[in-house]
């Protein structure tokens, strides 16, 4: 179950692509986060939505942007260094998908996270969210509604 609008965001710890340990709480009272959980590095979709929010530097101004995945830390590195992306990339490896089960949007049958997006703000509450099926992109003008929703102007 994704959490609800309103309820505080599961707390979680995990490496980013540089294998330094990013914690959600950190954020807390300092910067609004969000949280994109995608499938796999190198696919399609997701390589393709990744590269928009990087080409986005009104929406990754706004907020502290943090892509999870369930692909190794290595993985990560290569695929950052690769499409020259530059926001943390989260490897929710092992335990594989606990961040992404604790989001309600781990697919144990495919082992992946689904497109689930979640908009955290700085008391750490869930403020915005969606979940997309696997092929289907998200549209990153939502983001910056929701952002706006939280006072910030993105032109």
């Amino acid at each position: 179950m994704t959490p609800a609008v309103g309820s505080r965001a599961p707390d979680f710890t995990a490496r980013n692509q540089h294998g330094e340990p990013v914690r959600l709480a950190d954020h807390r009272g300092r910067r609004d986060v969000v949280l994109v959980f995608y499938p796999y590095a190198f696919s399609g979709v997701c390589t393709r939505e990744l590269t928009t929010l990087r080409d986005r530097p009104d929406l990754l101004a706004a907020a502290e942007f943090l892509a999870i995945s369930c692909d190794p830390m290595f993985t990560l590195r290569a695929y950052a260094d690769a499409q020259e992306l530059e926001f943390g990339l989260l490897s929710d490896f092992w335990p594989h998908g606990a961040i992404a089960s604790s989001y309600g949007v781990f697919d144990p049958d495919r082992g992946c996270a689904l497109r689930g997006t979640f908009v955290i703000d700085r008391d750490g509450l869930v403020r915005w969210s969606v979940v997309n099926p696997v092929p289907e992109a998200r549209d990153p003008d939502d983001y910056a509604a929701a952002l706006a929703g939280l006072g910030h102007d993105l032109g």
